[in-house]
């Protein structure tokens, strides 16, 4: 018999703006910020003065996230700006993360301000999911003073579309046989996965709803977006396979991140950063004779939104070529195609062996990519960085 999922997503709604606002009424203020026109900014002396977050007052007389302070003044008179305080965030962050492992043990931190919890084989615990959403959002109410938005599906994409439907303080739900009502007259845009760019291609092509994109042909969609057209349809059905992850213990992966002088929409210059970081990472598994089992690329934009994807491998690798593919796989997948402000990969699962079963052709190919992998290492660590690499890598960084 086969297992039913039920995978809830749980978003803050408006999160740092009602984490700030929560921990000023904590500290004896008698204004919440939440219901007067307000923003959480940046720094304007810096010159990242831009709107982060605002409240409901400040969105209805026009001001939105990324406008420049200034703007945003001009817009909303009065209005009052408040500074982020990112160590507040990840101590709320991490209370509800610890919260939501009380509840299941398969938790996936999604963002600072996501998770996704799988629920699924727990019926004989909670008889009424509807019900154990409704007892969720009302404790974080009381607990935790802000509101969440739930989405309840049978997979992490339509929680996710679920929880976006409606704010704020919501359910939704959105099962197989709601998807044709609830998800197909919505437009592309709100797609997950569809950044500006993408969208705007296909309205040109006279794809206006989620609808009309999950009936689109994927061969003459993907003379536009190559192997995103294939991701794209599936999520437009509501078609989506991945697990929950678990929160990976820092011993058992390692990661690097690097925040970019300028934001980036060139798919070229984002591969170009992944192939210095595969080769860090490669490299360093190398030395400690390690072999990562799952790959993630981490993308944040120019809005501060982190998102990511990973994959598990069916062999576990430590050579670079092999990470450097998957790792640009995953970028053309996952990208939103928005502006991006911060590109990284985590190598995740290490163990001691790469075990596989192979044919003694295949193993012997393996042997000779390893020896060939040391002897670019000897070079590399002698004359620099990436002086030689195999010429798979480089047809992928032109590619």
């Amino acid at each position: 018999m086969r297992l039913e999922r039920i995978i809830f997503h749980i978003d803050v709604n408006n999160a740092f703006l009602s984490w700030t606002a929560v921990d000023m009424l904590r500290h004896g203020s008698s204004v919440d910020i939440r219901t007067i026109p307000s923003v959480i900014g940046g720094d304007e002396e810096a010159r990242k003065g831009i709107v982060v977050a605002k409240s409901p007052v400040a969105k209805k007389r026009g001001v939105k996230t990324a406008d420049p302070l200034y703007l945003a003044r001009k817009k909303c008179p009065g209005l009052k700006v408040f500074p982020a305080n990112r160590a507040l965030y990840k101590r709320e962050s991490d209370l509800l993360y610890r919260y939501f492992c009380t509840l299941t043990p398969v938790v996936e931190r999604f963002s600072i301000d996501e998770c996704f919890l799988d629920f699924s084989g727990t019926s004989l615990l909670y008889q009424d999911y509807m019900q154990l959403a409704e007892d969720i959002r009302s404790y974080v109410n009381q607990h935790f003073g802000i509101t969440i938005n739930i989405g309840i599906a049978r997979n992490k994409l339509c929680a996710k579309m679920a929880s976006d439907f409606e704010k704020p303080n919501k359910i939704h739900t959105l099962f197989p046989e709601e998807i044709e009502k609830k998800m197909w007259p919505l437009p592309v845009d709100d797609l997950f996965m569809v950044g500006k760019k993408s969208a705007s291609v296909l309205h040109q092509l006279g794809i206006h709803t989620i609808g009309q994109l999950a009936k689109c042909d994927r061969y003459f969609l993907s003379k536009y977006f190559k192997s995103f057209a294939s991701t794209m349809i599936d999520y437009a059905n509501g078609r989506d396979s991945s697990l929950v992850q678990e929160h990976i213990p820092k011993e058992k992966s390692i990661s690097t991140t690097e925040t970019l002088a300028e934001d980036v929409s060139d798919l070229s210059q984002l591969k170009e950063v992944l192939l210095y970081q595969a080769d860090r990472l490669g490299r360093s598994l190398r030395k400690q004779k390690k072999y990562a089992g799952n790959i993630a690329i981490i993308l944040k934009n120019n809005q501060f939104i982190s998102y990511s994807h990973q994959r598990m491998l069916p062999s576990p690798t430590n050579v670079t070529g092999d990470i450097y593919k998957i790792s640009c796989e995953l970028l053309e997948g996952t990208w939103r195609r928005d502006p991006i402000r911060l590109i990284g990969i985590r190598l995740g699962s290490l163990q001691d062996e790469a075990v596989k079963q192979v044919s003694l052709f295949e193993q012997e190919q393996d042997i000779h990519a390893e020896e060939l992998q040391e002897v670019i290492d000897q070079i590399n660590e002698k004359y620099g960085n990436l002086k030689v690499m195999p010429a798979s890598m480089k047809k992928i960084s032109k590619e």
